[in-house]
């Protein structure tokens, strides 16, 4: 495995999804994940060295990824955030820039932009 995954996001069935995709595709371990607001920030301060990526959804079952992403803010230069969600508006992606995510990508159209993206975070074999 090449780097730590945390995953926020509420649905089952994506969740499920992105643990089969980042395991297989980008070789990734997805750490642990969250389906609320309070979850994520308290698991994310509990465990702030053992993540190197976390993927954020903004609508969730209780509160929502900007305050994910916001709680994110003092995190290790190497550890990165990133969005993905529907409501990809131009607004949304702005504003989760403002709060310190690192990358913001569409769930319907834009995977393979996040595949390059976690690709990129592997290390090179020599």
């Amino acid at each position: 495995m090449t780097f730590k995954a945390y995953l926020v996001e509420d649905s089952p069935m994506i969740r499920d999804n992105l643990v089969g995709f980042l395991q297989d595709v980008v070789d990734a371990e997805v750490v642990a994940s969250a389906s609320t607001e309070d979850e994520a920030v308290t698991w994310l301060h509990q465990h702030r060295d053992e993540w190197d990526l976390a993927i954020v959804d903004l609508f969730l079952k209780r509160g929502n990824g900007l305050g994910v992403i916001n709680a994110c803010r003092n995190r290790a230069p190497h550890q990165k955030v990133v969005v993905l969600s529907n409501y990809a508006t131009a607004d949304m992606r702005d504003r989760s820039a403002q709060l310190g995510a690192d990358a913001f990508f569409d769930k319907s159209a834009e995977l393979d932009q996040l595949v390059a993206y976690c690709a990129a975070m592997r290390p090179p074999t020599h």
